[in-house]
């Protein structure tokens, strides 16, 4: 069993961990001698930009292929909220000891918190391709920028790649570094096999089969598309980097942490249809694409609709018209969809914090309870 930490407490010294090549001279960091987090990674990013487009490759064959890089790493991988990223410093200084904190640790922790940043744009990238989104973060979706259109699919291979070239230089020297490397590939794979539910649950344009939106599936896609690599695979990248292995504690940090990404998708659902798009950065299309939100899925359960209004979901959900959406959602309303999704957050967020409490064991709540917060009511 790995080691681990008391109930809502940080970790004590036999929890931590040592790097190694570290030594005193490194020198150790408390929380106060350093810049915020969020400053502290952003430039993070400028020395990954840097390293990966003028320092890892140096053949003056390719420089225009690394200029390219550059472009798609700077538009793709900042913006959005970050919560990804800095999840892995923010749990690693709750699970390790400021005085056990050493620089090169910190600079570690930021780095794979930016590999976790790339790896949400490389599915974002990949994501807006197959919707036909137009924006993303309050602008043009890559694709959609003139002179890129589907080269933007070789654009989205060299962000996954950057990723593991950058845990190899950073990381190799570390005794997690094997752990890292097989949370990345089977995070991507299985997030992949979320994606193939999400496609194949929609039907083709002009084919829809309101069958396939059941609530069960529906909670698989929101666990293999967004919850392992936005809420399971920061936690447990830090827990790795904090020497915490037992399976035990990772389950429990499972259990929690696949819960709030089911919660965190829900949002994305009904912020995707009733968002504003000046404040949430996109313009949503769940609707015209068919997709298997929880609005859908939850409109279709039980006797939530009647036949009538049945017959009219089926004939005008996933059409790309404006009318077609607009009555989509009127029903939605006359549903009081609006409603049952604010009772729905606050039972989530009380359940949330029951698993929080029944299952953390050996780990600090606030791994989690900050998580949970930082998400709820939240409006992008």
């Amino acid at each position: 069993m790995g080691n681990s930490v008391s109930n809502g407490t940080k970790a004590s010294s036999s929890c931590a961990y040592s790097l190694q090549g570290d030594s005193a001279s490194d020198g150790t960091l408390g929380e106060k001698a350093l810049p915020s987090d969020p400053q502290l990674f952003q430039d993070q990013f400028d020395e990954v930009v840097t390293e990966l487009t003028e320092r890892d490759m140096t053949d003056p064959a390719l420089a225009d292929a690394l200029s390219r890089l550059r472009d798609v790493l700077v538009y793709n991988a900042p913006g959005g909220k970050r919560n990804r990223g800095l999840s892995v410093i923010g749990s690693l200084r709750k699970l390790v000891p400021p005085a056990q904190l050493t620089q090169d640790a910190v600079r570690r922790a930021l780095l794979v918190g930016w590999c976790i940043e790339l790896l949400q744009a490389f599915f974002l990238v990949a994501d807006d391709i197959m919707d036909r989104s137009v924006t993303r973060r309050g602008q043009p979706c890559w694709h959609e920028k003139d002179g890129v259109g589907l080269d933007a699919i070789n654009d989205l291979f060299l962000l996954e790649h950057a990723i593991y070239r950058l845990l190899r230089r950073h990381c190799r020297e570390q005794r997690y570094y094997v752990h890292l490397l097989e949370l990345f590939t089977e995070t991507s794979f299985k997030t992949a096999l979320g994606q193939s539910l999400d496609l194949m649950t929609a039907a083709p344009p002009g084919q829809t089969d309101l069958g396939r939106f059941t609530m069960e599936r529906y909670k698989a896609i929101a666990k293999y598309k967004t919850a392992f690599y936005s809420f399971y695979l920061p936690v447990a990248a830090a827990m790795h980097m904090a020497g915490i292995e037992s399976e035990e504690e990772h389950g429990d940090a499972k259990r929690i942490l696949l819960e709030m990404g089911e919660f965190f998708q829900i949002q994305d659902d009904y912020l995707d249809c009733y968002g504003d798009p000046t404040v949430t950065g996109k313009v949503g299309t769940d609707i015209q694409d068919n997709k298997c939100s929880w609005l859908v899925a939850t409109a279709l359960q039980g006797a939530m609709t009647t036949p009538e209004q049945r017959v009219e979901l089926e004939a005008c959900y996933g059409r790309r018209d404006d009318a077609s959406v607009a009555r989509v959602k009127r029903l939605y309303g006359e549903l009081q969809m609006s409603s049952l999704y604010r009772e729905h957050e606050e039972q989530s967020y009380r359940r949330l914090q029951k698993l929080i409490a029944q299952h953390a064991h050996n780990l600090p709540h606030d791994v989690f309870l900050d998580f949970a917060k930082k998400i709820y009511k939240r409006n992008k």
